[in-house]
């Protein structure tokens, strides 16, 4: 009877050291991690509209939508490239979804995408599940392919669907708002799903969900002999990112006035959500964040000292082989790997 009383407070005592050890690194983390940067970002952006009382600021504000726009969904890939480690090259296609499918609520009904944007992310996931089920089936290399063969369907589906307008796409009205303040409902609008759709992340990996998902994107095998439903884990992460990238569709497609599949239903689209997560640091909080800005940046700087040409395009690319080179798990990643992460990068 001793001995088992012994046996009992000594594994009490090992489990109350645990928890203390675990709520000290719980602490740590909460001290290193600077949650004040990204709110005191989020809230300076969304104040910089009021320069338009003082002048002409519309290219400026293009250009933060058009981040946030990357912003979201490298956010929302993340969560299917970056932390279950599948890599898809056709989440283009639930960019053009979620921009089609508001885009016809507005031109036939009048509702404004702004509405309906939570709507389209919700179809985006449901095809997202769908399309996981049978993709999902392999892995590695085979999956990219059929990635992109995902989109190379949807393009000639929507290159040849009529009632959506086929290959001349479809125009949109305008909003009844002045040139000054036009962009206004979708600057905000991109600005909430991007807020969002990182708030999600961070969310999903610190669940038990995102552990999983990490678990899998490690050793696939071990994953599902420790009990992990991986085929569940895989398809719902798909549907998780195809949301956030649909509803980004659906405020863009409003925004520039006209659906056309050759707007959405690019490579390019889907290639840059890819390489901003690993410029950035995939599987990481900030590293999509900090991609998406670097990338479009990068873009923008090459375009007006080197033309709209495809000179631009190598020199975007020359910088990012170079970082790379440096940064091989990409900048968050490698910084934080090496112990050198500035607080204000430290989102996870």
């Amino acid at each position: 009877m001793m001995a088992v009383t012994l046996q009992d407070s000594s594994a009490s005592a090992v489990i109350e050291a645990r928890r203390a050890h675990n709520e000290k690194l719980s602490r740590k983390a909460d001290q290193t991690r600077a949650t004040w940067f990204p709110l005191t970002l989020l809230a300076l952006l969304a104040a910089l509209p009021l320069l338009q009382f003082v002048g002409n600021y519309n290219y400026v504000l293009h250009l933060v939508l058009f981040t946030a726009s990357y912003v979201a969904m490298a956010s929302g890939w993340n969560i299917l490239g970056g932390f279950a480690g599948y890599v898809s090259l056709g989440h283009a296609v639930f960019f053009g979804v979620g921009g089609y499918f508001s885009g016809m609520l507005l031109a036939r009904y009048g509702i404004s995408t702004l509405i309906t944007a939570p709507l389209a992310g919700l179809v985006a996931a449901a095809i997202g599940y769908a399309v996981g089920l049978v993709t999902l089936k392999v892995r590695g290399p085979s999956f990219i392919i059929s990635s992109i063969a995902l989109l190379m369907i949807a393009r000639i589906l929507f290159d040849n669907w009529h009632f959506i307008g086929g290959a001349n796409g479809l125009t949109l009205p305008p909003n009844d708002l002045s040139v000054q303040w036009a962009k206004l409902p979708y600057y905000y609008a991109m600005l909430a799903i991007a807020a969002f759709t990182v708030w999600s992340a961070y969310k999903i990996k610190h669940s038990k969900f995102g552990l999983g998902l990490r678990a899998l994107s490690k050793d696939e095998i071990k994953a599902e002999s420790a009990g992990i439903d991986t085929r569940f884990y895989k398809v719902a992460a798909f549907a998780l990112s195809a949301f956030f990238v649909g509803m980004v569709g659906a405020v863009w497609g409003e925004y520039l006035t006209y659906l056309r599949p050759n707007i959405f239903l690019l490579i390019l689209v889907s290639a840059n959500m890819v390489l901003m997560c690993i410029l950035g640091g995939k599987g990481t909080i900030a590293g999509p964040v900090i991609g998406a800005i670097l990338i479009v940046a990068l873009n923008e700087l090459f375009v007006a000292t080197m033309g709209a040409s495809e000179i631009n395009i190598l020199g975007t690319g020359l910088v990012m082989a170079i970082g790379l080179i440096f940064f091989p798990l990409g900048l968050v990643g490698t910084l934080a790997r090496s112990g050198r992460l500035p607080r204000i990068l430290n989102w996870d």
